[in-house]
């Protein structure tokens, strides 16, 4: 079902009007209001499982199965340097990561099946995600309160710098890592830099513990799986000739299973335990559990690759490798059948990464990603998917 000139305008329209208006994670009250009014005058009855989110519902003129779509609907706190003239208006915050081109997205997807209902067979939930990029995030949320009851499968999609523009990214089984984060405060003895003997020094102390961190993947994790440790933030002292009391570091961890999350888990306790004896040290290790990781259904997973090559042929739908960023659709990946699906937007023009304050998108790829789901969603309630639930 492919969009239309007025369309294409149409969902510029709400993109630039969504990135000049963004809003945090938990805060999206303006944004949800703005989707839910769209939504009702297209027809469109609407419900939230969190009070937060907003989730538009169509039934089809035929019985069948349910399927749901999400977009999420956040923004990040950057202070905007694009310089576009529908740039941010709310200081501090911005769609640095393409939710206001998702949600661009799933209001035109709502607008071309709601006009179509006797081509429907079966439900279609509109799920508009609230706080993707908080942890614990609207996912979590929205599954704890049992707000996939009913529905049999569920797609999702990113419009995706590191993809060339045109491009459709596909990969069955684990597409994006989970994320676990960790906090060290190393507690020492402090003194003047003359006098280090007198002193537990929580410097040299942190300094071993990175050290020894950077070892856990190359020597304790399998060679077969992959993981990454990264130290994002390190603190400590205030004064160029005083040794300090104590020190800070906090980092990353990304996997693919839960096993290694474990092991990694444990042998950054043993370390840290370690080191800190050797030195007389104390410390405080805070480990948090992120999002696990986004597994693609198979059967999903194959039938959206089948419908995207059909639409914009063989060539411009790829295999990608699995993706160590981390994604809360995966709470819906372990609970039903679940694809996530990357459109590509990277080009000279939108050459900044997601998250940097002069990221932007290709809205050209708008209705691709319309075109895309509208099709995959309306032949996956005809029974083209072959998934038994």
């Amino acid at each position: 079902m492919k969009p239309t000139i007025q369309l294409n305008n149409w969902l510029v329209e709400k993109r630039r009007y969504l990135h000049k208006h963004p809003e945090l994670s938990h805060l999206e009250n303006e944004t949800k209001k703005y989707i839910t009014n769209h939504l009702h005058d297209l027809g469109i009855e609407t419900y939230s499982i969190t009070g937060k989110d907003v989730i538009g519902v169509i039934k089809g003129n035929h019985p069948g199965r349910t399927v749901a779509i999400r977009s999420d609907m956040d923004a990040l706190p950057i202070e905007e340097e694009t310089g576009l003239d529908f740039a941010s208006v709310n200081k501090g915050v911005m769609h640095a990561c393409g939710h206001d081109g998702h949600m661009s997205i799933l209001l035109g997807i709502a607008k071309l099946l709601v006009s179509n209902k006797s081509s429907i067979h079966g439900t279609i939930h509109l799920l508009f995600q609230h706080a993707e990029e908080e942890v614990p995030g609207g996912a979590v949320e929205i599954v704890t309160e049992n707000g996939l009851k009913g529905i049999d499968a569920i797609f999702g999609y990113h419009l995706w710098q590191p993809l060339e523009t045109g491009y459709i990214g596909i990969r069955q089984g684990s597409v994006m890592a989970g994320a676990d984060r960790f906090t060290i405060q190393i507690l020492g003895k402090g003194g003047h830099g003359s006098m280090p003997e007198d002193t537990i020094d929580p410097t040299l102390v942190i300094s071993h513990i990175i050290t020894q961190l950077h070892t856990i993947v190359s020597r304790s994790v399998k060679a077969i799986d992959q993981a990454v440790i990264s130290i994002g933030q390190l603190n400590s002292g205030t004064s160029y000739n005083v040794i300090p009391d104590s020190a800070f570091a906090s980092g990353t961890v990304r996997y693919f299973n839960s096993e290694t999350s474990s092991l990694i888990e444990k042998r950054i306790e043993e370390i840290i335990t370690g080191v800190c004896h050797s030195f007389g040290a104390t410390y405080e290790l805070n480990y948090i559990h992120g999002d696990p990781p986004v597994i693609n259904d198979e059967k999903l997973t194959a039938f959206i690759k089948k419908t995207a090559t059909s639409l914009f042929g063989e060539e411009k739908v790829i295999e990608i490798d699995p993706i160590l960023g981390s994604e809360d659709f995966a709470y819906y990946s372990h609970e039903i059948p679940a694809s996530f699906t990357f459109i590509g937007i990277g080009k000279e023009e939108t050459s900044f990464g997601h998250h940097h304050p002069k990221f932007d998108i290709d809205e050209t790829m708008l209705p691709i990603g319309v075109e895309l789901f509208t099709t995959g969603v309306l032949n996956f309630l005809k029974g083209g998917s072959n998934i038994e639930n």
